[in-house]
C-alpha cells in the first residue's frame, strides 16, 4: 500500500490506485479479523479492474452474460453490481462503537457524503430508504454494500465517475430490473477518480469528526 494520503487521528486514508477486487477484499477481511479496539480506522480509495460482484442477497440475481468479465461471490450486503476503471471505490474500515454508529446511521452518512460531493459541483441528488445508494433523476450514480463483524465494518461504496457503463446493461444493478445508471462525466462535472476520492474522503472525515463532537 502507498503512504497515507490524509491522516486524521484515528483515521488513515490510503490511496491504493488500481487494485484487483479479490485481493483487496481479502485484505479487508484480514485487517478486520486482526484489528483491536486500539487499531486506527482506515478509508481505502481505489479503482478495480473489470469485475461483477454479487453480495449475500443472491436470490433472483440475473448473472451477466459478459464472459470476459469475471464474477465474484463476495460477503457484502446487497445483490449484483459492476466495478471497473473510471469508478471510484471508497472502502470504510471503521470501528462502529468508536463512532457511535449503527448500520443505518453509517449508510445514511455514506449517502450524505456522496450527496454533498455532488452538491459541491452543483448537482442535486437523493437517497432512497428502500434502495440504498444515491440517485440523480432516478438514475443510480453511487452504490453501497457493507459487512459488519463484531461491530467492525468493511466494504463501502462506489461512485461512477468516467467509465464504460455498458457492462451494467448485462445485469439488474443492485437487483432492480431496468434501473438506469449515470456518472459524473455525463452530469458535466469536471473531476476524475483521484480528485473525487480526495474530496469524498475529506467530506467523510469531517462527518465522522462532527459525529464524535456531538456525542
Amino acid at each position: 500500500m502507498q503512504s497515507p494520503l490524509i491522516v486524521q487521528n484515528p483515521i488513515l486514508v490510503r490511496n491504493l490506485g488500481f487494485t484487483d477486487y479479490e485481493s483487496t477484499w481479502h485484505a479487508m477481511q484480514k485487517f478486520t479479523a486482526e484489528r483491536t479496539t486500539n487499531t486506527p480506522d482506515e478509508l481505502w480509495l481505489t479503482e478495480h479492474y473489470p469485475v461483477y460482484t454479487v453480495g449475500l442477497n443472491r436470490k433472483n440475481v440475473r448473472s451477466a452474460n459478459e464472459s470476459d468479465i469475471p464474477l465474484v461471490l463476495t460477503d457484502r450486503g446487497g445483490k449484483i453490481t459492476y466495478h471497473g476503471p473510471g469508478q471510484l471505490i471508497l472502502y470504510v474500515l471503521l470501528d462502529l462503537n468508536r463512532h457511535h454508529l449503527n448500520v443505518r446511521k453509517l449508510v445514511t452518512m455514506l449517502e450524505s457524503a456522496v450527496i454533498k460531493l455532488l452538491a459541491e459541483h452543483g448537482v442535486n441528488s437523493t437517497a432512497k430508504l428502500d434502495a440504498p445508494g444515491v440517485y440523480v433523476n432516478e438514475e443510480k450514480i453511487a452504490s453501497l454494500g457493507l459487512r459488519i463483524k463484531n461491530n467492525y465494518c468493511y466494504h463501502g461504496l462506489s461512485i461512477n465517475i468516467n467509465m464504460d457503463l455498458k457492462p451494467f446493461e448485462a445485469i439488474d444493478p443492485c437487483g432492480y430490473v431496468g434501473l438506469k445508471v449515470t456518472q459524473t462525466k455525463d452530469l458535466s462535472i469536471d473531476t476524475n477518480v483521484k480528485k473525487a476520492g480526495e474530496q469524498l474522503a475529506t467530506i467523510l472525515l469531517a462527518q465522522l469528526a462532527d459525529g464524535q463532537k456531538n456525542d
